[in-house]
């Protein structure tokens, strides 16, 4: 089976295209702000961003940065055919930006007591690949 393929019979999933230049930068170790500033349609950056303001307690920060990623993401998923549901695959790496803000997203909405928005983020990652769920402990 393969990234195409769709046993349901709902829509395609959705693939977001590769943006070469974003993620060489960050896998250079430049700084995700930076990257961010550069291409701020690209979700990786801002999940690192969300990721590392969590880790130093700033939960506020990173339900910023998060919801920015996840912003720009949808955005691409819809310019890219997603017609708000549907497959957004984690083994596609591209995707993973975007699903991981989703999943930034979703922990510090819990974190600061947003529980709705936790479960809806929560829901939305295992409805858009399981896969994603389990690779970030979602």
């Amino acid at each position: 089976m393969s990234l195409h393929d769709n046993l349901l019979g709902g829509p395609p999933p959705t693939l977001l295209p590769d943006n070469d230049e974003a993620a060489g930068a960050l896998a250079a170790g430049t700084d995700p702000g930076e990257v961010a500033a550069r291409w701020p349609g690209y979700s990786a950056a801002w999940a690192d961003l969300a990721d590392q303001a969590f880790a130093a307690d700033r939960v506020v920060e990173s339900y910023a940065y998060a919801r920015v990623g996840y912003h720009r993401g949808l955005d691409l998923l819809r310019r890219n055919g997603w017609g708000g549901h549907g497959e957004v695959p984690w083994a596609h790496v591209p995707n993973r930006g975007f699903l991981r803000c989703l999943h930034a997203l979703a922990r510090a909405a819990e974190a600061i007591g947003e529980t709705d928005e936790a479960e809806r983020c929560q829901q939305f990652l295992h409805d858009s690949d399981p896969a994603a769920a389990a690779a970030l402990g979602a």
